[in-house]
């Protein structure tokens, strides 16, 4: 077997482990032997590259992407991933030529072009941003993600008709976009419009029914209009996949809490009770869980004292 053939059969077991067990030391293995068999492999260095910013080590990322560019420098897609990682480790000068770059092999790039708009909006060039973003939508009126990245633009400048406005056309063009229909929600609820929030973040969790930030938001939501029951059932799908979330926990609690004081049943309240030492044994100071607890053991003896008359 050639080294051409014996890298190819190394990428391929290198994507095998990646599918297996995403970013692991095996696939990195894999990939690497692969480059000492073909060390001009474009697609293996790619490979390390987005591993290695998946594990947040920007240098390593750094330096298999640049082989990369160097090795296919008429690529547009490996300046733009290059330039991300620019991006990533607050290089926005080399960034931003890394997408101008791309723009000049590829002038309909729309990746380059909103790339470079949020190089200006973390310049904290909002003006130059927001006319990057409308410059994009007026080339590409039917293009999705430029609408939604003016609408976060807005929201997170607190403009928020503006910001409605773009995540409304955003969900006309793709109704099942959960990001706009999450970022939409979350504004609805901010601006106190809890039917709204919710019917957008019920579809969001739809959509993603295991993503535990839409969870998260929907319970939130429940809690605040009393509707304990349905955020008792949104927050224990979301610690279904991390039981460790301290306030999300909490929030059950509260929740469970809230139904035992209106229809006491002797099961709800064991419940409430296990839950919160499962909290306390992980966060000793919660003082939530505490004064819970210290009621429902108030109750207790106070059901305990009637008794004897």
């Amino acid at each position: 077997m050639n080294k051409k053939t014996l890298a190819r059969k190394l990428f391929a077991e290198g994507k095998k482990y990646d599918r297996l067990f995403p970013n692991s030391e095996q696939a990195i293995d894999a990939y690497k032997q692969s480059l000492k068999n073909d060390s001009a492999f474009t697609d293996a260095y790619v490979k390390l590259g987005f591993i290695y910013l998946a594990r947040n080590d920007y240098g390593e990322a750094l330096h298999y992407l640049q082989k990369a560019a160097s090795l296919e420098p008429d690529n547009a897609e490996t300046l733009n991933n290059l330039g991300y990682v620019y991006e990533k480790i607050f290089r926005f000068a080399s960034a931003k030529r890394m997408y101008k770059k791309a723009l000049t092999i590829n002038p309909e790039n729309i990746e380059a072009l909103v790339n470079i708009a949020k190089i200006l909006e973390l310049e904290g060039n909002y003006n130059g941003a927001a006319e990057q973003y409308k410059n994009t939508i007026a080339r590409y009126p039917d293009a999705i993600f430029p609408h939604f990245c003016l609408a976060v633009l807005y929201d997170t400048h607190d403009m928020f008709d503006d910001a409605i406005r773009e995540y409304e056309l955003v969900l006309e063009k793709d109704p099942h976009y959960v990001k706009a229909l999450f970022n939409l929600g979350s504004l609805y609820a901010q601006l106190g419009n809890s039917n709204e929030a919710i019917m957008l973040l019920k579809r969001a969790s739809e959509l993603n029914p295991h993503e535990v930030i839409i969870l998260n938001k929907l319970g939130e939501m429940y809690l605040f209009i009393s509707n304990y029951s349905a955020a008792e059932q949104a927050l224990k799908q979301s610690i279904a996949s991390n039981p460790f979330q301290e306030e999300v926990q909490v929030r059950i609690i509260q929740a469970q809490y809230l139904q035992y004081c209106s229809n006491p049943e002797t099961t709800k309240k064991e419940e409430i009770i296990l839950r919160i030492h499962f909290v306390l044994s992980l966060y000793s100071y919660n003082k939530t869980c505490r004064e819970i607890l210290n009621a429902l053991n108030k109750q207790y003896h106070f059901g305990e004292f009637r008794g004897d008359f």
